[in-house]
C-alpha cells in the first residue's frame, strides 16, 4: 500500500488535552489499518507557544519521535528538553505532555500502541 502526501488527510485540535493553541494532526495510518495493533500513526506540528496538555495513557502505550523543533516534555512530572532526533516513550499507567517552546514548528510521529 502507498499512501500518497497529497491523500493524507489534517485535523486541528484546539487545546488538546488542556494544552494551549493548535496541534495539527496528520494521520499517517487510520485506526482500521492498524489490524487492532494500536490507535495511532500521525506526524503532528504544534507551531510556538503550543502544547499539548498533561495526560495519561492507559492501556496503550505512546511513542513520539521528534523530527524538527524543540520543546519542552513533561515526563511523569520531570520536565525535560527534547530536540529533533529526540524519542520519547510513555508506557501505559505514565503521564506527559508536550510543548513547543523554539521559535519554529515543533514536529514529531506519534505512535499509540494497545499493551
Amino acid at each position: 500500500m502507498l499512501k500518497l502526501s497529497k491523500d493524507l488527510h489534517s485535523d486541528i485540535f484546539e487545546k488538546r488535552f488542556g494544552g494551549e493553541g493548535e496541534v495539527q494532526m496528520t494521520r499517517l495510518l487510520e485506526v482500521g489499518q492498524m489490524k487492532e495493533k494500536g490507535r495511532l500513526f500521525a506526524h503532528m506540528m504544534l507551531r510556538p507557544g503550543c502544547s499539548l496538555g498533561y495526560h495519561q495513557h492507559n492501556g496503550e502505550s505512546e511513542t513520539y519521535y521528534i523530527v524538527a523543533g524543540e520543546g519542552a516534555l513533561n515526563d511523569n512530572g520531570e520536565k525535560k528538553t527534547v530536540k529533533a532526533g529526540d524519542v520519547v516513550f510513555t508506557d501505559s499507567g505514565e503521564f506527559h505532555g508536550i510543548e513547543n517552546t523554539g521559535t519554529v514548528n515543533l514536529e514529531f510521529v506519534a505512535l499509540i500502541l494497545f499493551v
